[in-house]
């Protein structure tokens, strides 16, 4: 059983290895929990797991694999506190559905009840009103009605009502082929990093204290740095037509970078860069800003950013006079060159998915001027473009 497990999760592409397996095993050997599933899942997902990214792969698997090993214990309703399901039913249940509990004789009852039709039933059952199974009103199983229950087999809840799942999801959101969302953006741009301590000593140093301390024999308090990242972000988002669709995850990829970096300057275009840029959307042609300008105010070691889904018609970029809202007298292209040739380090962040790139002209255009660094934003993606950003 636990080498199927192990099998499939290797063809789920979770990186398990044969070591990690062995520590499980150990782990299991020596009695490092109790015989529940809950407690299983925890030391095999602290085990085989070493990236958060992979955990909603793993609870899949998980799930796949050891569906229905909680109804083989024959001590199943131990594992479930009394006192949290009745925290959970002064919550959740009416007057009258706590009625329909009590004349059942109370929760210690109902699980006293469970364990014994576990040892009763060998098959599926469904509908009814005793059995756990599907359907009907049961106080166990899945896919019914009961006021209270324990659901057993069944991938979400229906009523809301259930009060164990061992099956929940909880990291849907963290697989690495995913869109965004703000932490998990957060999570990925912190591989750019670059510590350094400057500025005035405002921290205490520790280590240099007691060094400081021991060797002259009295107190000699030390001060250091803040340790601060250095790296600096210059972001230019798409914004407009066809960009309004990915507005949500722009928004997130934005806060996440204000977060993570200090030094981040950012601005605006449309479709492709041109002669000027913008910071405020409803002045952007009130307010523009010379593109030359911005090239000229930051430094050759900021970090370039272009967001934008390349989605536009190819003269746009390659020819001069092909911007769909003014009259430009150079081509696109001609000013991303130019950022390239600036710029050592600079990426584009689609995102669109990236199977449906070939279908648009333009964006294989875009791709090659950025030197092939274009890069989807899912989790995956955003870490290849971090590594890049970092070489």
């Amino acid at each position: 059983m636990f080498m199927r497990f192990f099998t499939e999760l290797r063809q789920a592409k979770v990186p398990v290895t044969l070591k990690e397996y062995l520590m499980l095993m150990e782990g299991l050997d020596k009695h490092v929990i109790d015989r529940s599933v809950e407690d299983f899942y925890y030391l095999s997902r602290a085990a085989l797991v070493k990236d958060e990214k992979n955990i909603d792969r793993f609870d899949q698997v998980f799930s796949h694999v050891f569906k229905g090993l909680e109804r083989m214990g024959e001590d199943v309703a131990v594992d479930i506190p009394a006192e949290w399901l009745k925290k959970l039913s002064d919550q959740f249940l009416t007057d009258e559905e706590k009625a329909q509990i009590e004349a059942m004789g109370g929760f210690d009852k109902l699980m006293e009840m469970l364990a014994e039709r576990i040892k009763e039933q060998k098959e599926r059952h469904e509908k009814g009103d005793k059995a756990i199974g599907t359907g009907g009103t049961s106080p166990f199983g899945a896919d019914g009605y009961h006021p209270e229950g324990i659901r057993i087999g069944q991938d979400k809840g229906r009523h809301g009502r259930a009060i164990k799942v061992w099956d929940k999801r909880e990291y849907k959101n963290l697989d690495d082929q995913v869109e965004l969302g703000t932490r998990n953006i957060k999570v990925a741009l912190r591989r750019l990093r670059k510590w350094v301590r400057d500025g005035s000593p405002d921290e205490l140093d520790m280590n240099g204290t007691i060094k400081g301390t021991a060797e002259k024999g009295y107190l000699d308090i030390q001060m250091r740095p803040e340790r601060r990242n250095k790296i600096s972000v210059l972001i230019f988002f798409d914004i407009g037509g066809s960009m309004d669709s990915h507005i949500k995850v722009c928004e997130e990829l934005f806060s996440a970078a204000r977060s993570e970096f200090k030094n981040m300057e950012f601005y605006y275009f449309h479709n492709c860069l041109y002669e000027s840029v913008w910071k405020d959307n409803r002045r952007r042609h009130a307010e523009k800003i010379n593109t030359w300008d911005v090239l000229h105010k930051f430094p050759h070691d900021y970090k370039v950013i272009f967001v934008g889904d390349a989605t536009m018609s190819p003269y746009e970029v390659t020819y001069p006079g092909g911007s769909v809202e003014h009259w430009n007298e150079e081509a696109g292209a001609v000013w991303l060159d130019r950022v390239a040739n600036i710029y050592e380090h600079m990426i584009w962040l689609n995102p669109t998915a990236e199977r449906h790139w070939d279908y648009t002209p333009s964006v294989g255009v875009i791709k090659q001027l950025v030197g092939d660094r274009m890069y989807p934003l899912t989790l995956a993606g955003l870490e290849k473009a971090m590594k890049e950003l970092a070489r």
